[in-house]
């Protein structure tokens, strides 16, 4: 192609180098640049999705260790009462105290220990992703070059010792017999 008249079987067409047909090198899954915005509203975003205000547990990862109600801290055997008042007041005042008590730390601290355990989660994950899977894979690949040179080492000098022991003892029989 020099400018000349293209041929009429060729069905050359111009290519950016930048769009592959797999995708190109920026959006490995798209094959058009232009098509940004067609999947991004089908997308769930995990910082904006809906969280469920009344199911704040769905994993149950704190259903047995701090659910605790008044009678699992206090109860009173049979024979050992307490006015019936002071024991309606008792589990009032429990019961109040814990849940406001509990929102007023939330309220204090929950964020700024969210903030916490986000940035460690963050740091935790990156040290998975960025250091410890690389040393492994690292180690994995030179443990293989060494696996190879002590396969090597074994089948060369071990090998040959063991057949030949094992030619010397194969005429060798061994009958067990039980005399009463």
């Amino acid at each position: 192609m020099t400018g000349g008249v293209q041929d009429e079987g060729t069905d050359e067409e111009f290519k950016s180098p930048f769009i592959r047909e797999e995708g190109n090198i920026y959006k490995p899954n798209n094959k058009n640049m232009d098509n940004d915005s067609v999947n991004e509203k089908a997308l769930e975003d995990v910082h904006t999705k809906e969280i469920d205000l009344v199911n704040r547990d769905p994993k149950h990862l704190n259903e047995d260790i701090v659910k605790v109600d008044f009678e699992d801290v206090i109860a009173e055997p049979p024979g050992t009462y307490s006015f019936d008042g002071v024991w309606k007041a008792s589990f009032t005042t429990f019961t109040v105290t814990k849940y406001w008590f509990y929102r007023l730390l939330t309220g204090l601290v929950g964020i700024p220990l969210a903030l916490v355990w986000g940035i460690f989660f963050a740091i935790l994950s990156f040290l998975h992703i960025w250091a410890v899977v690389p040393c492994i894979k690292s180690y994995l690949i030179e443990i293989h070059c060494l696996s190879r040179v002590y396969s090597i080492c074994i089948h060369t000098f071990c090998d040959p010792f063991f057949e030949a022991m094992g030619k010397c003892f194969q005429g060798i029989r061994v009958r067990m017999t039980k005399e009463v």
